[in-house]
C-alpha cells in the first residue's frame, strides 16, 4: 500500500501528464539514420555511479539517455514520449531504458545529487517530476527550498537533504560521469541517445523512437 509520500510524489507526476494520449505509431515513418555508433561493451559499462535500469534487464533493446535538467527537449521527452514508450516496450519487456546523469548546470548536478539519495524506487518519479516542472523551478530564485519540498515529497528528511547535497563523493562521481559521457562516448548536448549502441543526438519523436525500436526488434541477433 503506498504511503502518504508516495502518495503525494506519484501525484505530483501524473499531474505532469495528464490527459497525455498515447499516440498510435506513424505509419511509414522514416527510420532516422544513427549519427555514430561507440563500443558497446563499454558503453553498457557503469560509470562512477549505478545505473538505473528502467524494464527488465534481458530486454532485447537498450536506450541509454544521457540528460541535464534544465534540457528543455529532454523535459519534452520525459512528458511526451517516454509514457508511450514505457507502455510499448518497456513495460512489455521489449526494451529497457538508462537515465544517465550529465548536468550541464549547477542546478542540475544539485538535482542529480538528490535524485541519488532518494531511494532507488522514487529515482525516476523524482527525475520525472522536476522535468514536469521544469519552466517552473529554472525560475526560481530560492531553489534550494523548492527542490528541500520536493525532496521531503520524496523521503528525505532537511537533515539528509542537506547532507545529500554536501557530498563530496556524491558530487565527484556525477561530475566523473558527465566527463565520462564527453570523452569516451563524444557527447556533445542533451538529450542524446544510444539505441542498442547507435548514437542519436537531439529530440527524437514518438515515431521515430517506435521506428527505431521496431527496427532493432526486427534485427537478426
Amino acid at each position: 500500500m503506498l504511503n502518504r509520500r508516495d502518495a503525494l510524489l506519484g501525484a505530483v507526476v501524473a499531474l505532469t501528464g495528464s490527459g497525455l494520449a498515447i499516440s498510435a505509431m506513424a505509419a511509414g515513418e522514416a527510420i532516422p539514420e544513427p549519427v555514430g555508433s561507440v563500443d558497446v561493451t563499454k558503453l553498457m559499462q557503469a560509470g562512477p555511479l549505478e545505473d538505473m535500469v528502467m524494464g527488465k534487464a534481458d530486454a532485447p533493446v537498450t536506450i541509454i539517455e544521457y540528460a541535464s535538467m534544465g534540457c528543455s527537449h529532454c523535459a519534452d521527452f520525459t512528458a511526451h514520449t517516454l509514457p508511450a514508450i514505457k507502455a510499448k516496450y518497456i513495460n512489455t519487456g521489449k526494451a529497457k531504458l538508462i537515465f544517465r546523469e550529465l548536468p550541464l548546470e549547477s542546478r542540475s548536478t544539485g538535482i542529480f545529487m538528490l535524485a541519488r539519495c532518494v531511494t532507488k524506487e522514487r529515482y525516476y518519479p523524482f527525475i520525472e517530476t522536476l522535468f514536469g516542472h521544469q519552466e517552473q523551478w529554472l525560475q526560481i530564485a530560492d531553489i534550494k527550498s523548492y527542490l528541500l519540498q520536493t525532496s521531503k515529497l520524496a523521503g528525505l528528511t532537511q537533515d539528509q537533504f542537506t547532507a545529500c547535497l554536501a557530498n563530496q563523493d556524491l558530487l565527484n562521481k556525477v561530475n566523473a560521469g558527465r566527463e565520462r559521457a564527453l570523452k569516451e562516448f563524444g557527447i556533445t548536448g542533451t538529450p542524446t541517445f544510444f539505441i542498442n549502441g547507435k548514437k542519436y543526438v537531439g529530440a527524437l519523436s514518438l515515431a521515430q523512437m517506435s521506428a527505431i525500436i521496431e527496427n532493432e526488434l526486427a534485427s537478426p541477433r
